[in-house]
This record gives C-alpha cells, sequence and structure tokens, in this order.
C-alpha cells in the first residue's frame, strides 16, 4: 500500500497464498495474526510491521491510498523478518508476473 499524499507510510504483506481472496479486517495489526497462513508484514518506513491505517490530518483534502496485488513466479519471497519494504519490492519485481491496483480515498 502506497499513500502519495503523505511521507512514507508504505506497507507491505509478502507470501499470501495464491488461493486468498480476502483479508480480514486487522490483518494489519502489528502482530500479523489476521494474516492467512504463511503470509508476512516487512518493516514499514518507520521501521515496524503493521499498517498505521488511514489517518489523514482533520482538515486536510481526503488522501489517497493506494493497493497493489502482484502474481509472482514463486510461491513464496525469501525474505528475513526485519526485511524493509524496499528490499520485499525488489523480490517481488524480479518474480512478478502482473498486478492489479486501486485507489481508495479516506478523509475526516
Amino acid at each position: 500500500m502506497r499513500r502519495p499524499d503523505r511521507a512514507g507510510g508504505t506497507g507491505v504483506v509478502i507470501n499470501i497464498p495464491a488461493g486468498s481472496t480476502e483479508l480480514p479486517e486487522g490483518a494489519g495489526s502489528a502482530d500479523g495474526k489476521g494474516l492467512p497462513a504463511g503470509a508476512m508484514q516487512v518493516r514499514t518506513d518507520f521501521g515496524a510491521a503493521g499498517f498505521g491505517g488511514a489517518c489523514p490530518p482533520k482538515g486536510d483534502k481526503p488522501h489517497r491510498y493506494i493497493f497493489t496485488v502482484y502474481a509472482l513466479k514463486t510461491d513464496k519471497l525469501e525474505v528475513p523478518a526485519d526485511g524493509t519494504a524496499a528490499l520485499a519490492g525488489f523480490m517481488i519485481n524480479a518474480n512478478k508476473l502482473g498486478s492489479a491496483t486501486f485507489m481508495s480515498k479516506y478523509g475526516r
């Protein structure tokens, strides 16, 4: 997930099983308990795993949140538990077969 209206905050989940069709609410929590078996979050730009949520400043225009799902030519990326979003992105691009992107907006 990218947030183009605010610096930092990229969230990355890797190794989601190919048969997964959804992620439950709270799947992006720091403990990753809501993720499918085998999936993992990598460190964000803030230095820890987990999705901080949509939270633009009050009174600001709605912020864009861009989500991309990738089809890979491998079942699993070998990224260490303390791996960064940049490392995961490199591995994703090296193994990418295709992708789909959607954008949502949120304002307070």
